[in-house]
């Protein structure tokens, strides 16, 4: 890519557009969660939550570079040619990320209350506070898990349930009590869940060397690329099938909503199955193929979930 020289290139390189879709996906999933719920989309809601969700990721992105400087800098010796980082190839100094994600922390929490008055969302501000929770002890201190192990655990619940769950509340659950309020099609998270457990087995699949040299316990660290990489397709296939299922055996859930976006994720996870031999330790232009297609499986097949799920339980209701 073209070297980041304007402030606004250097700011859209830390900022990662091209891996918004992991937090905006299930956001707009959840969002169609609730108004399967509630039988009515609000689009103010959507916009609402779409907001929310831009300021975790400024949190979340950046300060997540201030956490793994030093192993991106590793990765940066070991491969020099690899895909630049922002603090190692000093597109960015590490103060400006640390204050860009902690002022985005506390503009969310204070978003998060708005957001409780405005929308009558009981609970909403904690409920802020707890999602922040999950994902800063991914690779922030003191908890680290993506250090010490079970990170990829803890993306599942952040990303595949807890994330799709809030805005599931957000769209559909006025005036709910916070703690006990599950909307109708929750069993769909059981496969949305899974899938983003295959998206976090495979992240660490192009750092297997560097985050092992830099003590970190990942998933690839410790199977291997290969077992990684089988994993990652077994999860994937779960969550086509899980679906399946839940179209099958959930009252509220139309089986015609899951059976399309299952196909498709079965499809694209045999087409990461085509080219997993080539997606070895190292071999970055295959991995990215490879996760092309895994982004494709989950982004695509769940962006289709949630549209068929809305036309269905909104639009055709019974």
């Amino acid at each position: 890519m073209d070297e980041p020289r304007s402030l606004y290139q250097r700011w859209r390189f830390a900022l990662k557009p091209a891996s918004w879709p992991k937090l905006f996906v299930p956001t707009f999933f959840g969002h169609a969660l609730g108004a399967a719920h509630r039988g009515f989309l609000d689009l103010e809601a959507v916009a609402l939550g779409a907001a929310w969700t831009f300021l975790l990721l400024v949190a979340i992105v950046t300060l997540n570079d201030v956490a793994d400087r030093d192993v991106d800098a590793l990765k940066r010796r070991i491969y020099p040619n690899a895909s630049k980082k922002t603090i190692p190839d000093r597109v960015l100094p590490a103060h400006h990320l640390l204050f860009a994600g902690l002022g985005a922390m506390v503009l969310l929490f204070g978003y998060g209350f708005f957001l409780q008055d405005w929308s009558q969302r009981p609970g909403f501000g904690l409920i802020t506070l707890a999602a922040f929770s999950i994902f800063g002890a991914y690779s922030l201190p003191p908890v680290r898990l993506n250090y010490r192990g079970g990170g990829e655990l803890l993306e599942m619940v952040g990303v595949g349930i807890a994330l799709p769950w809030l805005h599931a509340y957000l769209q559909g659950g006025l005036g709910a009590p916070s703690a006990a309020w599950i909307p109708k099609c929750a069993p769909l998270l059981l496969g949305t869940g899974l899938l983003a457990l295959a998206s976090a087995a495979a992240s660490g699949l192009a750092d297997e060397v560097s985050d092992r040299r830099g003590g970190k316990r990942t998933l690839t660290t410790t199977l291997g690329n290969a077992a990684c990489r089988r994993l990652t397709e077994a999860l994937v296939f779960a969550g086509a099938a899980a679906l399946v299922l839940v179209g099958l055996l959930a009252e509220h859930v139309p089986l015609l909503a899951t059976l399309p976006p299952a196909a498709l994720i079965a499809y694209r996870a045999r087409r990461m199955q085509a080219i997993s031999t080539d997606a070895v330790t190292g071999a970055f232009d295959a991995m990215g193929r490879y996760k092309a297609e895994l982004h494709a499986a989950i982004w695509k097949g769940t962006e289709l979930l949630a549209a068929l799920l809305i036309l269905f339980r909104v639009f055709l209701r019974p």
